[in-house]
């Protein structure tokens, strides 16, 4: 059985597994629309954690996350640990306020938190907005399925993308949020075991943690670095914007929908080790295997397309592995985009018409039509390469958005501030004009990152709250709404200055040591054309003379080692003239050979290894056998062996270099078979055999360092 068909074996048997789980949720449902978006409020915490656990990352941190370890290294870890800090803040506190919100006004959507009034004008702009950015997140998690499909069974991303939207409207229709709740249990459960397996044996295929981190600085020492380059605004704004994503948890309605399903306190805070049990080890995972697809793939998948590093690696350690990882990628997207797409249900629902809000059958309906907007952007999200294709942009878009919209409002409410519908609808479209502005310079950009590389979770909060204190302020003082802090005082001078004075020391901490570790060539200068890159084609020659006999072989090989720049291509050729029957005759003696590059890494784009044979024995130079592992690498030696001057950005001439010093893909050995029929046109003359010269010639790049254009 081929690879092809154990993948698709395995993928279907635990699709079948994940989705009998959310099937028999059927079991035990009740048809109210309390059971179908809270599930009456009675789950299991560890069930609800699970799902959270499975919810908050899935497509993300599958796809997206993976795909940004794979190009930024060792400093992603600042957005694992950072936003896990905000993540304990949001379940320690945010969480305990949502929940007894929720109970005590029977809320089953976030965007009624934003209000004390059913159908106030800011719960139902919240719940555009949700609706909005939900449906972007269901996107993404959409493409992260399409992506995993085409990465390991070739099936065209739209395919996945469809068979996406027809197992989510299934997943609502069959049990709600229930059955939603126990797939993601069921798939965190086998995730986490497969992703174990699949870290040992890639971190074993690297030579452990010591090799791994010898590779990736060889690949670029900026891999094993802990800061990125190029953070133009400073490494403090660029911390913060994780700890604010991480705290945006909180605003993330179709995890807060999980905590909603919890009967009472004591159940969220066992829900919350459980999140973290499950969660912190998941991550570790994840990050680990993210750098050893970039040891690993380095070369062989492009930086556009690094968010496929987690499923080429599960296929290409084994199949059967490889269709287990494929249906828990492909499980937890489809759980998780229903999970959004009745988030959206809830807000439309409950805020924008809540006289639907005990209609079973128009709650359905408007479930179907999210479900077909969320594949609707998913589909033409393909023809924007860089954000609508990005599942890390989208879910960074989506994340962001909606913890700039709700953040803010649910910490001043939970500080005892009432704002009126002005100032909370101010604050909301301030939080969402931060993030837009901020995602729209980063698809206009030239370097493809945020500005200065700070997350939009910087602008978004920080422009909601800005609005928040202009409105305090605004306020006479003796008004109780002057106050920004609710029912707590305002800090005296000493509060003040100690606080000052600790955020200072926080900032001089982070920036001192940005300044010490961090990379010294930065990407900040990257937006500036004028730089240039100098390179070779060189071209290696190995030849050798042979001596073979009637009848006789011989082995000869060709290497391309570890410490080699990228090769273009790898040719045999054979030379040879006829000396026994000269005088006698013309006739030549045959000479055969047998190629064989499975030694190398590869894979090959073009490969020339057929076996053949030739009766040519004019002394000429005759082409056997050939071999392209990197077509693309063909663009940049057009005119053969010689020297090249390309002209762009420095980071597109980096990455250039980048490209043309990897050749792992090259790196092994060239082998062929060489054997001799010799040719007897006259009797009484004796043919031993034939003197062949053998000559492998590669076409290999020496690139310069890349400067400033004169």
């Amino acid at each position: 059985m081929s690879n092809e068909l154990l993948i698709l074996f395995s993928f279907l048997l635990f699709m079948g597994i994940f989705a009998g789980v959310g099937i028999a949720s059927m079991r035990v449902k009740q048809d109210t629309t309390d059971d179908y978006l809270v599930a009456g409020r009675g789950m299991h915490p560890a069930l609800a954690a699970l799902s959270a656990v499975s919810t908050w990352n899935s497509g993300y941190m599958f796809i997206g996350f993976i795909g940004f370890i794979f190009l930024q290294g060792y400093s992603a870890i600042w957005i694992a640990l950072v936003s896990t800090i905000g993540q304990l803040v949001a379940w320690i506190w945010l969480y305990k306020y949502i929940q007894k919100e929720g109970n005590e006004r029977n809320l089953r959507s976030l965007s009624s938190l934003v209000s004390s009034k059913i159908g106030a004008p800011e719960a139902k702009l919240a719940a555009v907005l949700s609706v909005f950015f939900l449906a972007f997140y269901a996107a993404a998690q959409l493409t992260a399925g399409g992506v995993a499909l085409n990465s390991m069974l070739k099936w065209p991303e739209t395919i996945g993308i469809l068979i996406g939207f027809v197992l989510v409207v299934a997943y609502c229709y069959a049990g709600g949020i229930r059955a939603s709740i126990w797939t993601d249990a069921a798939q965190s459960t086998v995730m986490i075991i497969g992703s174990t397996i699949l870290c040992l044996v890639a971190i074993g295929k690297v030579g452990g943690l010591g090799g791994l981190h010898d590779k990736l600085n060889v690949i670029d020492s900026d891999l094993v670095n802990i800061y990125p380059s190029g953070l133009a605004l400073g490494a403090t704004l660029w911390v913060v914007a994780f700890f604010l994503g991480g705290l945006g948890v909180a605003g993330q309605p179709q995890v807060v929908s999980r905590v909603m399903t919890l009967k009472d306190d004591s159940d969220r805070k066992q829900a919350m080790v459980w999140f973290f049990v499950w969660q912190t080890p998941f991550i570790a995972l994840m990050f680990l295997i993210g750098l050893a697809c970039r040891a690993i793939f380095n070369g062989i998948i492009a930086p556009e397309d690094a968010q496929t590093g987690l499923p080429e690696l599960a296929q290409s350690l084994n199949p059967i592995l490889g269709g287990v990882i494929l249906a828990s990628i492909f499980a937890a997207t489809m759980s998780t985009a229903d999970s959004q797409v009745l988030a959206c249900t809830a807000a439309i629902t409950d805020d924008i018409k809540p006289e639907w809000n005990q209609d079973h059958g128009k709650t359905k309906m408007v479930t179907l039509a999210i479900a077909a907007l969320a594949t609707g952007i998913s589909l033409v999200g393909q023809l924007f390469t860089g954000f609508g294709d990005s599942v890390f942009v989208l879910v960074v878009f989506a994340v962001y958005g909606l913890g700039g919209i709700f953040i803010p409002l649910i910490l001043i409410r939970m500080m005892g501030y009432e704002p009126d519908s002005k100032h909370s609808i101010s604050m909301m479209v301030a939080a969402l004009l931060g993030v837009l502005v901020w995602t729209i310079a980063l698809v206009l950009s030239d370097n493809g990152d945020w500005p200065g590389g700070i997350f939009p979770s910087v602008p978004g909060i920080g422009a909601a709250f800005a609005v928040h204190f202009a409105f305090c302020f605004r306020h006479e003082k003796d008004d109780a709404r002057s106050n920004p802090f609710g029912r707590y005082s305002m800090p005296t001078r000493k509060i003040t200055a100690v606080a000052t004075a600790s955020l200072l020391c926080f900032v001089v901490v982070i920036e001192s040591s940005y300044s010490v570790f961090s990379p010294e060539e930065e990407v900040s200068e990257s937006g500036n054309a004028g730089y240039q890159l100098n390179y070779s084609v060189i071209q290696s020659i190995k030849t050798e003379t042979l001596t073979i006999g009637n009848g006789e072989s011989v082995s000869v090989n060709f290497e391309v080692p570890e410490t080699s720049n990228a090769v273009i291509s790898v040719s045999l050729f054979i030379s040879y003239g006829e000396t026994a029957n000269e005088g006698v005759t013309t006739a030549c003696d045959e000479v055969f050979t047998t190629p064989d590059f499975s030694d190398a890494n590869g894979p090959h784009d073009t490969v020339n290894d057929s076996p053949s044979s030739t009766t040519n024995c004019d002394g000429n130079d005759q082409l056997m056998a050939s071999v392209i592992t990197n077509s693309n690498l063909s663009i940049w030696a057009e005119n053969g062996t010689g020297e090249y001057s390309l002209n762009g950005t420095d980071k597109e001439l980096n990455e250039i270099r980048e490209s043309m010093g990897d050749s792992f893909r090259m790196q092994g050995f060239y082998s062929s078979e060489i054997a001799v029929e010799t040719n007897h046109p006259i009797l009484g003359f004796n043919d031993p055999g034939e003197t062949i010269t053998i000559t492998w010639i590669s076409l290999t790049f020496s690139p310069e360092e890349v400067k400033l254009a004169l």
